[in-house]
């Protein structure tokens, strides 16, 4: 009776013992498992820390170097405002001499005011008529309702060119065959080549219709769309 006993105690002692052991094993696996999770996101947000902390400090060093161009920036507009030659080009209204670098290279296509300023300012000479204008819509930019051409604007619409910040343009002008007619032409392609806005002329020719001199030009011209600055939020996902 006795043995029976003793073996009945530690048969409960043993299962005892299994419980607490599973107990044991099932509080360190828990912890184990809080630990790891705890550790992968502590990882987690430090990384993440670390790449907000790599921008912030990628937006200083922008500002900085932006701070210091402001100052050599500013003494090279009082250079050119000094400029004896864009003093000379400065049209009526302006108050600044660096004006003229800006319409030299305007921040709009605006075919349209391009080409009436090339019908008003470069086409004109002593006996010299002009045939033909176009000046073809930047694909993308302009539409060709809004940029009425002088010349044929759905002819010009179809022409026009796809490439960036390029206006191109035709003209065909006529003057009488003579030295004065050459002359006139001549100077047509001079007031060009001095314009303070950069051209270039593509193709030229001059051919005789009849009594008179026919000179046809292609070419184009550009445009640099303004630059924005500003500060902006960003994101920074995980």
């Amino acid at each position: 009776m006795a043995t029976q006993e003793t073996a009945l105690r530690k048969r409960q002692q043993i299962a005892r013992a299994n419980r607490m052991m599973f107990v044991w094993v099932a509080a360190i696996s828990a912890i184990v498992g809080v630990a790891v999770v705890l550790s992968v996101f502590l990882s987690q947000k430090l990384l993440f820390n670390e790449k907000v902390l790599g921008i912030k400090n990628e937006t200083a060093s922008t500002l900085e170097k932006n701070n210091e161009a402001i100052n050599p920036l500013k003494d090279q507009i009082r250079v050119l405002n000094t400029n004896e030659q864009l003093k000379k080009n400065m049209v009526e209204g302006e108050s600044q001499p660096v004006q003229v670098v800006l319409d030299a290279l305007p921040s709009e296509a605006n075919s349209s005011a391009f080409g009436a300023s090339l019908q008003e300012k470069f086409l004109r000479a002593d006996g010299v008529q002009l045939d033909i204008l176009s000046v073809d819509p930047v694909a993308g930019v302009e539409s060709t309702d809004a940029n009425e051409n002088i010349e044929d604007a759905s002819e010009s619409s179809d022409n026009a060119q796809t490439n960036d910040n390029q206006i191109t343009f035709r003209f065909t002008v006529s003057a009488p065959q003579n030295q004065q007619g050459q002359r006139s032409l001549e100077d047509i392609l001079k007031k060009l080549e001095r314009s303070i806005r950069p051209i270039d002329i593509t193709t030229a020719s001059i051919e005789v219709q009849g009594k008179r001199l026919e000179l046809k030009v292609e070419g184009m011209t550009y445009f640099e769309p303004a630059k924005t600055v500003e500060l902006k939020t960003k994101t920074v996902k995980r």
